[in-house]
């Protein structure tokens, strides 16, 4: 009975802590995670979304702790890949309505590498790293198409914009995110339910309802788009035209994320009917824990009312992570919510993850 006592005392603790969790603590997380999954064997090199959103996890990684592996890893993925943007990729998630391009580098899912490449382009302006990325967005201005066919589900928001935002900064030239912008807007325009403040995952779902009958919104889906949105306002200058419409954005999504959060700290599949599969699910957790803490560190969002979401946020997505490091409670690749198993991990969860620990770990106590 005591040990019992116990544990549900340091439980109700932890849940109940009000002040962010010491840096070295998160930290140790993030190494644990990170080095679990740069273990797992590699069958050949793939510079896909998957991997992409892991090394963007990588190099916040870095960047939280300064140790060279983890930049060596991001790096030697890049050069793997030959600074490429991934050119070709399965037709599968092609919408012959809105998408003709699925199977070409400008598709927006084959352009999440290239943030990766551009945070390391950075560090040595070496301009192999960032030219063929640069060649294909060009060509992608010189043809433009309309945000809601370019970008026309909303997992995109995550990753392209960001590149072409960070392509702006790297080059000087404003033109990558003035084009960003306008496609950003009409995407949104689209796909955003302004009376839920939330994103549908792509034009399947407008009138797409649950067993229950409510509006079904992708927990991951809408997880891209607010790590997405807060990527875009770091990369973008302070003085950018439209810049704090993003900042609106951000606030108005975690302000009705904010109201969803589960008792175990996560977010479920399907954010306004935790009922159709019950249970926290990571990545998309892990992607809504980053952006409200990136909020709190960057003064867009009330430190008072939010310190204690994202506190237990991260308490929830520490707790899927087994002793070995590996992240479970991952929904796998997919398009819409669905079932979560408590086994199931993936890179992208991962990545969220590592994003999400970069903040945490920035936070102050106060």
């Amino acid at each position: 009975m005591w040990v019992v006592g116990l544990s549900l005392c340091v439980m109700t603790a932890t849940w109940a802590r009000t002040a962010p969790p010491a840096k070295a603590e998160v930290v140790a997380m993030m190494r644990k995670a990170c080095d679990w999954q740069l273990a797992q064997p590699v069958k050949k090199i793939d510079n896909g979304w998957i991997p992409a959103a892991f090394y963007i996890g990588v190099m916040a990684t870095y960047d939280t702790t300064q140790d060279a592996k983890y930049l060596a890893a991001a790096t030697k993925w890049s050069e793997d890949a030959h600074w490429q943007p991934r050119g070709t990729m399965p037709s599968a998630r092609d919408d012959a309505d809105r998408n003709d391009s699925g199977k070409e580098a400008r598709f927006a899912d084959n352009q999440a590498c290239a943030q990766v490449y551009l945070d390391l382009y950075a560090m040595k302006k070496d301009e192999a790293r960032i030219a063929p990325a640069q060649a294909i967005f060009d060509a992608e201005i010189a043809s433009p198409k309309p945000g809601r066919n370019e970008w026309w589900w909303c997992d995109s928001l995550f990753m392209a914009p960001a590149a072409f935002a960070k392509m702006s900064a790297a080059t000087g030239d404003p033109k990558y995110a003035v084009f960003m912008a306008k496609d950003w807007w009409d995407a949104t325009e689209f796909l955003f339910d302004k009376n839920e403040g939330l994103y549908y995952r792509d034009h399947n779902f407008f009138d797409k309802k649950t067993a229950s009958g409510t509006k079904t919104f992708w927990s991951r889906g809408n997880g891209w788009v607010a790590a997405g949105t807060v990527r875009v306002i770091d990369a973008l200058p302070g003085d950018f035209a439209g810049r704090d419409k993003f900042i609106e954005l951000h606030k108005t999504m975690c302000a009705k994320l904010q109201a969803l959060q589960g008792d175990d700290g996560l977010w479920p599949s399907s954010l306004l009917d935790p009922a159709e599969y019950p249970g926290g699910e990571t990545s998309g957790s892990a992607f809504f824990c980053y952006a409200m803490a990136w909020g709190i560190n960057h003064g867009t969002l009330d430190r008072e009312k939010y310190l204690p979401i994202v506190i237990k946020a991260w308490n929830g997505l520490v707790s899927k992570v087994n002793a070995d490091g590996k992240l479970g409670s991952v929904q796998k690749v997919a398009g819409a919510p669905g079932k979560v198993n408590p086994n199931d991990t993936m890179p992208y969860a991962v990545g969220g993850f590592l994003l999400a620990g970069s903040e945490v770990a920035r936070l102050k106590s106060e």
